[in-house]
């Protein structure tokens, strides 16, 4: 359940939003959504596949575990990775739109503003936090890149670069795990487009992050020896 609001300094002046990391706090997620100008970020360190949404598009996400609500890079209250995916990042904020623009809404519903600790969102004598101002940078980046998908999206499909894949995974301990329901780059089609196919995927600016996408599932590895590391004895 969700109780978004505008956010305002006057209701909302002593509010604070908790910043450490946990499963209590909302982390315990498989996935993130993403787009491609955040691919460079991500590849160093998750897998960014395509997941077929309820209304049948696709939507490139990146992978923290290789089970719902696995989150692997969950550490005794911190996040194992040097780059936070702005989909985590921006916890109990959201973007509303309204004739002013976009303005910052939060859900005070969310265990991170629950918790009644953490970060202030405005002084004690008037103006905003820093904090507050990265979640304003952090949504904007997310709104405008979010709403570049569909197009990057479509490119992808009329070029026949996006298909389907299984992982399967034996794990050490002799249990086994499948990841299922994703898609990925299809690395021999895009080895054999022509020209004029790259050339509209560099002239669209989707060429860089096509690539992206493709070096990051190496990080695949990553996740099955975390997990690998999950499952040892003690």
């Amino acid at each position: 359940m969700t109780q978004s609001v505008l956010l305002n300094n006057i209701d909302h002046a002593d509010l604070r939003v908790e910043t450490r990391r946990g499963a209590d706090l909302g982390d315990a997620v498989m996935s993130a959504p993403t787009f491609p100008g955040e691919f460079r970020q991500l590849q160093a360190h998750y897998p960014v596949v395509f997941q077929k949404t309820a209304e049948g598009a696709f939507q490139p996400v990146a992978l923290f575990g290789l089970e719902p609500g696995g989150n692997l890079f969950l550490e005794d209250g911190r996040w194992d990775a040097a780059y936070l995916p702005l989909a985590i990042e921006r916890g109990p904020f959201r973007i509303g739109e309204s004739p002013e623009g976009p303005m910052v809404h939060v859900d005070l519903d969310h265990p991170r503003v629950r918790s009644g600790g953490g970060e202030a969102l405005f002084r004690e004598h008037g103006g905003t936090t820093e904090f507050l101002e990265r979640v304003r940078s952090v949504l904007l980046a997310l709104r405008e890149g979010l709403y570049e998908v569909p197009a990057f999206v479509e490119v992808l499909q009329r070029q026949e670069l996006l298909e389907p894949f299984v992982l399967d995974v034996r794990l050490d301990d002799g249990s086994q795990s499948r990841l299922a329901g994703f898609h990925t780059i299809d690395e021999e089609r895009l080895r054999g487009l022509d020209g004029a196919a790259l050339g509209e995927l560099h002239a669209r600016g989707y060429l860089e992050a096509v690539y992206m996408a493709v070096a990051s599932v190496s990080r695949f590895r990553d996740l099955i020896d975390r997990l690998n590391r999950r499952h040892a004895p003690g």
